[in-house]
């Protein structure tokens, strides 16, 4: 009867790892029970035989290792994430459109998705399985905390190099924006409007709309426009980041955002 519950017991966890709940693996009564239950699905109903208290622990007790070996291949996975543009050049920054999917994808893929990987963090529970905490629904079960340690190391290995990434993507592009740029192809048609403008005299008073008159734009001055609305942008998601690093980790740093990522800066230097 052991081996039997033991042989149900690892395929429920085959289950689950075949599943995409392997992508929030936290050990909790609901989990399991949604894992027995794709496993019942397909293998039809369990022998009578089996005691469930027992059945669950032991996958419970499966699962650990599987949970601890996933969590830490999460964290490398996601430290990856954050790296820089091979080579920051003008022409990357004047590539808008380059700039923007940078910036996209790095938010997407630590910041938008942050509540996720805090879950991947989430260590395995110290007591076992019961079963009658399965008459509750699973969206009642309350948060639980992560380790300390552990927020830490994702704090100071993935979400802060994934800020300072942006930050000096953005510094870069700001440097460029705010410097003369001769090879701007704009630049000579910008000096021929300017040079009309001082030639021609007009009379505000019986051409009203010549003070409207549209001046074209230097990719400079787009880039720099660009620039400020992807800093608004930065600083409203990494805000709701560290509340929300706050609310599963512990108030353990300073509640501004801004003065954790300068305290981990100097830590580096």
């Amino acid at each position: 009867m052991v081996a039997a519950t033991a042989r149900i017991a690892r395929a429920i966890i085959l289950s689950l790892q075949q599943s995409k709940l392997t992508t929030t693996p936290t050990i909790d009564g609901g989990w399991l029970f949604v894992g027995a239950s794709k496993y019942f699905q397909t293998c039809g109903t369990p022998p009578l035989f089996i005691d469930y208290t027992v059945l669950f622990n032991l996958a419970w007790l499966l699962w650990k290792p599987f949970e601890a070996e996933k969590a830490r291949e999460d964290l490398e996975t996601m430290a990856q994430q954050t790296s820089t543009p091979q080579q920051l050049t003008p022409q990357f920054c004047f590539s808008t459109r380059d700039l923007k999917d940078f910036l996209r994808i790095s938010r997407s893929s630590i910041d938008d998705s942050i509540t996720q990987h805090l879950n991947s963090l989430l260590t395995p529970s110290t007591t076992g399985f019961d079963a009658s905490s399965t008459i509750n629904s699973i969206r009642t079960l309350p948060r639980r905390q992560i380790s300390p340690k552990t927020c830490q190391a994702f704090k100071n290995n993935v979400l802060f190099p994934s800020w300072q990434t942006r930050s000096d993507v953005l510094n870069y592009c700001a440097s460029v924006a705010t410097s003369p740029d001769p090879d701007d192809p704009e630049s000579l048609l910008k000096q021929v409007e300017s040079d009309r403008e001082r030639e021609k005299v007009v009379d505000e008073r019986l051409d009203p709309y010549s003070a409207r008159r549209y001046v074209r734009e230097g990719r400079t001055e787009v880039l720099a426009s660009i620039l400020r609305q992807e800093r608004g942008v930065e600083n409203i998601v990494r805000a709701r980041s560290w509340s929300l690093v706050n609310e599963r980790c512990g108030r353990t740093d300073s509640n501004d955002w801004e003065q954790a990522l300068d305290d981990w800066r100097k830590k580096r230097t």
